[in-house]
């Protein structure tokens, strides 16, 4: 209890019991903030918050905490902005180039020349090469460099089959729709 309540507390205590109430003792100074009562004013004020309601009907009250029980990493509040904000392109060198390595087939697959996909191998090569030059610490970069001529001809390996693909659908599409009579007016067009 906090004194102020302590004290009204007694002096009704006192009053009841038909007893004089001892004389108001002089107010204590002011508590001043330092180092060793600091966890107290905490406590006290978590306390007073909590008699008064303020942490009543909070969002997510009586649900587990997110991601209580995982194995701590002191960088979370790092990563959960990264994957909020989804912000790309952030880490060391040998982590993007892994990740850019897994997704780099897709991204040669979009592409419509021959030219831009040898553009897009040649400047992921240099800068594995780069990556592996760098002494600044951080994980090692395992990510190899690819041989240009072998992934042209997979690119167009994969762009034909893609083609025949499609053309297969389409002529199955075709015949799958019934072919429309034309009007008298359009056959001599």
């Amino acid at each position: 209890m906090s004194d102020a309540m302590s004290n009204a507390a007694r002096y009704r205590a006192q009053r009841d019991a038909g007893e004089q109430p001892e004389p108001e003792q002089p107010a204590e100074a002011p508590m001043v903030l330092n180092a060793q009562n600091k966890s107290e004013f905490v406590e006290t004020a978590i306390q007073l918050a909590i008699r008064q309601g303020v942490f009543d009907d909070l969002p997510g009250a009586g649900k587990p905490l997110e991601g209580l029980g995982t194995h701590h990493d002191p960088d979370w509040w790092i990563r959960r902005k990264i994957e909020t904000e989804n912000l790309s392109g952030l880490g060391p060198p040998a982590l993007l180039l892994r990740v850019e390595d897994r997704g780099l087939d897709d991204d040669l697959d979009r592409l419509g020349r021959e030219e831009d996909v040898r553009g897009v191998l040649e400047d992921f090569n240099r800068r594995v090469i780069e990556a592996r030059r760098q002494l600044l610490g951080g994980p090692p970069v395992v990510t190899k460099t690819r041989d240009v001529d072998a992934e042209v001809a997979a690119w167009r390996e994969r762009r034909t089959t893609a083609r025949a693909v499609a053309d297969a659908d389409a002529a199955e599409q075709a015949d799958a729709q019934p072919r429309r009579r034309r009007g008298w007016w359009r056959r001599s067009a």
